[in-house]
């Protein structure tokens, strides 16, 4: 068993390192043909910055597919499979989508079609749901428009969700590398502890997305020097829904034996057949939550849904008085609690220490959004290690050696006080114009309580 974890770790080092070493010259690249868009009123990065990270982002998925396929452990699944294909023709569309939106804004409705017609592009090729495990009923198949509608709708709606959260440095690619990481454990777990070779492509295409990533994330992070556009967020949206339509729709549940042992055996083993349904929806949890949401606020408010507006989760973090930062990290506990946790119920469903972990953290979770002005402050031995905002302040007059020192003017405070205020919340941004396009890293907004013009961005309070 641990050759083929060795080949999973290969194949996610090379799609990250393809990918990070892409990045930078598709940066240059985007600075070029001038695929970098003037900041608007809900954009939070302070000077304009390159799209089209999802060049290097289908590249290094790509390096991850051909490597996979020359490995000993993994050419299987090119061999029994025809959904590494189909995948790879439907990123290759909605890729394309996205570097032609990233550079010439296409309206929503193209997009839509367009995701729609790469869904489409997969089910030929067979990546579709067949059936769907139900509680209580048992596996019941589908005919082939209903496998077809259920298969776009999941595709269209999980493209949408991550293209929605991807409104804040390295929160999408964040974020789904924390999904597909624990939707790795799920599929490598149905492949190797059930001995099912149908969950086989969905392992491959988790490792493939986490690489992906991976390798996107060090030129992401706050502050961004690219972001991933729509064509990197529609991307990884559409590997994720792969990944989940392979499990949910081609893994027999039967193949599990669930049914041998007595009455409360086969409800415990019942529980990894149910999860498919549930995982692709908890590993989208919060970018579903705030698609519907949106959805719901600008239709109340008489706007189009895909008009864009200051209301998203991560919005709402930095209105409360979170960082940029710690609004980013925040979003990832929450997905990796809902992700891993429902991962962690469905190998020991039986254990009441599973759910009391999931609660304790859920309480922790809830203290963190409730402290938006809490600093964690360094120890003294360890301050040398932190940025500065994490230090511990000084007594007027003493030097980090006890020694004293001048106390500076007040022309020089000012200053280094402004400088910290910055380093502590880095989300003050100025309001400028408002854009049309759809969500994705350049079309974020900033916090409404440091744009005293907010009603005049079109956002309701």
């Amino acid at each position: 068993m641990g050759q083929p974890v060795r080949d999973y770790l290969l194949t996610l080092c090379v799609t990250a390192a393809v990918t990070y070493l892409l990045t930078g010259p598709v940066r240059k690249f985007a600075i070029a043909i001038g695929a970098m868009p003037a900041i608007r009123a809900r954009d939070v990065h302070r000077e304009p910055t390159p799209r089209l990270g999802g060049i290097a982002m289908f590249g290094g998925l790509c390096a991850g597919l051909i490597v996979a396929d020359h490995l000993f452990n993994l050419n299987g699944v090119f061999e029994l499979s025809n959904e590494p294909r189909a995948l790879l023709s439907g990123a290759a569309l909605i890729w394309l989508i996205g570097v032609l939106d990233d550079k010439f804004e296409l309206d929503a409705l193209i997009k839509l079609g367009g995701q729609m017609i790469a869904a489409a592009v997969m089910v030929i090729q067979g990546l579709t749901i067949l059936w769907l495990p139900i509680p209580g009923v048992g596996t019941v198949a589908l005919t082939q428009w209903q496998g077809t509608l259920l298969t776009v709708a999941l595709v269209v709606i999980t493209i949408n969700a991550v293209n929605f959260v991807d409104g804040l440095d390295g929160l999408a690619s964040g974020m789904v590398c924390i999904a597909s990481a624990a939707f790795f454990l799920y599929a490598y777990r149905l492949w190797y502890g059930y001995g099912i070779e149908a969950a086989a492509p969905a392992t491959l295409f988790a490792a493939i997305l986490m690489g992906m990533c991976l390798g996107f994330l060090p030129h992401n992070m706050h502050p961004a020097r690219i972001f991933m556009g729509d064509s990197g967020s529609m991307l990884i949206g559409l590997v994720l829904a792969a990944g989940a339509i392979s499990v949910t729709g081609q893994v027999d549940p039967d193949l599990m034996k669930i049914f041998e042992g007595g009455e409360r055996e086969a409800t415990h083993a019942m529980l990894p057949v149910f999860i498919p349904l549930l995982l692709p929806l908890t590993i989208i949890a919060i970018p579903a939550a705030d698609l519907v949401l949106a959805i719901v606020r600008r239709t109340w408010n008489g706007q189009s849904p895909f008009a864009a507006d200051r209301g998203h989760l991560h919005h709402r973090l930095l209105e409360i008085g979170h960082s940029h930062s710690r609004s980013v990290l925040i979003m990832y506990f929450w997905s990796a609690l809902i992700a891993f946790g429902a991962v962690g119920y469905s190998v020991h469903s039986a254990s009441l220490w599973i759910v009391l972990v999931i609660v304790g953290l859920s309480a922790v979770g809830l203290i963190l959004l409730l402290m938006p002005r809490f600093t964690p402050r360094a120890p003294r031995w360890a301050e040398a290690f932190v940025p500065p905002r994490y230090r511990r302040r000084r007594r007027t007059g003493e030097a980090p050696g006890g020694e004293a020192i001048q106390e500076p003017s007040q022309a020089q405070q000012e200053p280094r006080e402004g400088q910290m205020r910055d380093e502590a919340d880095d989300d003050v941004r100025a309001p400028v114009a408002v854009g049309v396009s759809g969500a994705n890293g350049a079309t974020a907004i900033g916090a409404s309580a440091h744009h005293p013009d907010r009603r005049k961005a079109g956002s309701p309070r």
